[in-house]
């Protein structure tokens, strides 16, 4: 009797057991996808800001890249043309290369004849002009960065404030009620920090991109007026 009181123990402890496991299952098999489900409407508008800020980041990314390729080829060839004193040739090369570096040196080519500081001038104009065409759109990753985690935290908020209206009406202050309804509400805080700090990386990503493209400009303009300035030019 005492030996059957002893099974009867170990079956209902192994039943426990094996449902508590069957339990920590379930929660686990708990997919991030159905978590995303779980955050409300307010994921909604940040899927939506995550795709404009992919979006512009790839766009961005291949042009600026484009942008960025190495120009020496063009360089040497307009100073062969400027040395030869061809300078149709030199500007033909320029426009048909078809980059901002051709279009600098095909607006300081057009100047030539006048003073340095004029073609100076011209060739900084039209660098700024390239310079607007790069940034477009850089700064709304800015704002997505910014706005993607406060719209995440109202998510939370109202959220909470839910939770509470309804315990205030049910009565029920039950940990589980409390703790299941905020788990689901700080997802889209959660999803709205992982947007911005997305969007805050792209964000620098191209800008320091950029940099280096206007880097890059300004010494092939500075290359190009001093072959301007040459003895003989």
């Amino acid at each position: 009797m005492f030996l059957l009181q002893i099974d009867t123990m170990n079956q209902g402890l192994a039943d426990t057991t094996a449902q508590v496991a069957q339990t920590a299952a379930q929660a686990q098999e708990l997919r991030f996808i159905d978590l995303l489900f779980k955050g409300g409407w307010v994921m909604l508008p940040l899927l939506l800001l995550l795709f404009l800020a992919l979006v512009i980041f790839i766009e961005r990314y291949l042009t600026i890249r484009k942008a960025s390729k190495d120009e020496t080829n063009l360089m040497q060839q307009v100073k062969a043309s400027i040395t030869a004193g061809k300078l149709d040739s030199a500007i033909a090369i320029c426009r048909g290369s078809n980059s901002a570096l051709g279009r600098m040196l095909q607006k300081g080519l057009l100047r030539i004849g006048r003073p340095i500081k004029d073609i100076e001038g011209a060739i900084e104009n039209v660098g700024k002009l390239e310079v607007s065409k790069l940034e477009k759109n850089i700064s709304i990753l800015g704002i997505v960065a910014g706005i993607a985690p406060m719209l995440g935290f109202v998510g939370t908020i109202s959220g909470v404030i839910r939770i509470f209206y309804n315990i205030s009406l049910t009565d029920n202050i039950s940990m589980g009620v409390i703790a299941g309804g905020l788990y689901e509400k700080m997802i889209t805080s959660a999803t709205g920090l992982m947007i911005g700090i997305l969007a805050y990386v792209g964000y620098h990503i191209l800008n320091i991109m950029v940099d280096r493209v206007i880097l890059k400009m300004e010494t092939d303009a500075v290359e190009f007026i001093d072959l301007l300035e040459e003895p003989g030019q």
